[in-house]
Parts: C-alpha cells; structure tokens; sequence
C-alpha cells in the first residue's frame, strides 16, 4: 500500500517560479543547455553552443559528467552499486517507492529508512517550511546524493520544485528509479548525473542545498561545501543530514577500518577506490566555519529510546562509540 504522509507536510501557497533550468556545459561551462519540462521523461542530446560539446538525456537523466569523470568513479560506482543491490536496495514495484521514506515494504531496511523518515520530518519543520513561509513561494531546492529521489519527490508533493543529482543513474538505486513517483508527480522534477564538486549549475539559483546523506562522501570538504555555496541565493541554505558524526577523530578512524574490513570479508573488495571522507566531526565542521568565514547551526533529531542508547550499549560492550546523525545548516550571507 503506498503511503504519501501528505498530511503530516505543509503544503506551499504562493508563487512558482519558472520550470526550465540552465545546465553548464560539462566542458567549457558555458550556461547554455536548458533543461525544460518535455525533456524530462525523453532521451536525446543538447549541443554546447560555445565548444560544440554534447550533453545527453537518457529516458529524462541529464549525464552531466565529461568523459574523464565517467573513468574516475567507474569502479567506485560499480563497486557501489553491487553492495547496495546485495543489501536488498530497490524493487520492481513502485508502491515500495512511493512509501519511502516512511515505510520500507521489502523489510529488508527497515531502520534505516526509520532514520531517513525522521530527519526528513525535521528538516521539513524546523529548515524547508519556514523558509517558504518567509519567502512567501515555493522554494528550488538542490536534493543532492538523491538516489532514488525519493526526498525530491516528496518535497515536489510539497508544491516545491527539486532538482535530484546522484552518480548513480540505474533503475533501482539510482536516478533511473524516480521514474516511479511520474504517476504522482508530472511533470517529474529534473534528474542530473554530475559529481559534488562540480555541480553544472549557474550560481547562484537554490534557496536550499541539501547534501542528501552524502555528505561524506566527498574527498575533499572545502571543495564540496565551496561549490554548494556557489549554487545558494542570498539567504539560502546549505544542509548536511544523515551523514556519520562522531565527537573524536580517532572514532571515525576505527569505523572506516571496520567497514572496509567488513566489505572486503563479505564482498571480496573493501570499497575504497575514491577516498571519502567517510565522517564529520566538530573540528572538521569548526574547519569549515573558519575557512568558509559561516556558521553552523544544529538540529538534533530523537531517532528513538533504543537509538539514545547506542553509546551506552557499546561502552559496556568496550566497542567503539557509534555514529550519531546531526543536521547542520549554514545559511548565505548571514
């Protein structure tokens, strides 16, 4: 049974700003590829018109990447793509999309999609809906490491108007999944495979980014948040969720070692090709405020009783202390 949870959401009164968005050429980054609604369910090409580059959109996926990034994240896709579909990501039946993020009806990940549902709520109450309030619109929000797009499929039932971005384009993770929420949402907010630190965005055109539990998987942090704060207005907002917080350094250490220990056991490769940055911490995010001269402001979402007792448990347990999930916004020009 699909569940919407439309009640539990405000809806958007005012004005909607146009549909069409410009892409940057991947190649010279000229604004000259513009993404319109009828392109977003089709396939075809834009011809740069400045360096004569090729853009394509395959069944309504713009592949904003240049040839040279397709090589550099080939093996981590692949590699990516094969633990997710292991872990039981995805499903033929688009109720299971369509119920995200507040139900997983495959039970496979159940707690997981717990956590997505619960920060969702909050980012939702305490950052998406006052600001369309005091902006009195619609808000363009830049939903990145969308996946399947789930979050930009809800924010669109909003009356808002998401771009999703991911490197994974396939149809059951990936970009190529949102193909799912078209029965509910026409037309379907634009879908771009692009990387974070080169976002083919003119700047700066989104109220909100939101790195979308993808945070970490930058290699390079300043570069990451430099680039979404070229894509933010003017009192817009930056927002980092569902991405692995620890209070000491030595904790994320020992938590990326027992991962790739984990993935090499299970799978045969420890999943390392691009060197993520894998956690926050607050010297990390305090890096960050100085160098970006911004401050962050947090929200700590209540996951659950069981949840709260995590480090409690792993202390008896003499394990390492677990990750916490925080979200941190920072907002333009303030």
């Amino acid at each position: 049974m699909m569940v919407t949870q439309r009640d539990e959401i405000d809806t958007v009164e005012g004005t909607r700003e146009g549909e069409s968005v410009t892409l940057l050429c991947w190649r010279c980054g000229a604004p000259s590829i513009e993404m319109t609604p009828e392109t977003r369910a089709g396939s075809g090409e834009r011809v740069c018109l400045g360096c004569m580059a090729v853009t394509k959109y395959k069944e309504g996926i713009w592949q904003a990447l240049s040839p040279q990034q397709i090589e550099r994240f080939q093996r981590f896709v692949a590699e990516y793509e094969f633990i997710r579909s292991a872990e039981g990501r995805g499903s033929d039946k688009s109720d299971y999309y369509l119920s995200l993020p507040y139900k997983d009806i495959s039970g496979r990940n159940s707690d997981q999609w717990k956590i997505r549902a619960c920060t969702f709520g909050s980012i939702v109450k305490h950052i998406v809906s006052p600001l369309a309030k005091a902006r009195r619109r619609s808000l363009r929000i830049l939903d990145l490491g969308a996946g399947n797009g789930w979050m930009s499929y809800r924010l669109s039932l909003m009356g808002h108007q998401p771009i999703a971005v991911d490197l994974l384009s396939n149809d059951q993770d990936g970009l190529g999944a949102a193909i799912h929420f078209s029965s509910q949402v026409e037309p379907l907010f634009p879908r771009v495979q692009a990387e974070l630190d080169q976002l083919p965005f003119p700047s700066p055109i989104f109220d909100l980014v939101i790195f979308n539990a993808s945070f970490h998987y930058s290699q390079d942090y300043q570069r990451t948040l430099a680039e979404a704060l070229r894509c933010t207005r003017s009192g817009g907002g930056v927002v980092i969720a569902d991405t692995p917080w620890y209070a000491r350094e030595e904790s994320g250490i020992r938590m990326v070692e027992e991962k790739h220990k984990h993935f090499a056991s299970t799978y045969g490769f420890s999943s390392n090709s691009i060197s993520s940055q894998e956690y926050i911490t607050p010297e990390r995010l305090n890096q960050l405020q100085e160098t970006f001269k911004l401050e962050w402001r947090m929200i700590k979402p209540f996951y659950g009783i069981q949840w709260s007792l995590r480090p409690v448990r792993a202390k008896l347990e003499g394990r390492r202390p677990p990750s916490e999930f925080r979200i941190y916004t920072t907002w333009a020009g303030q």
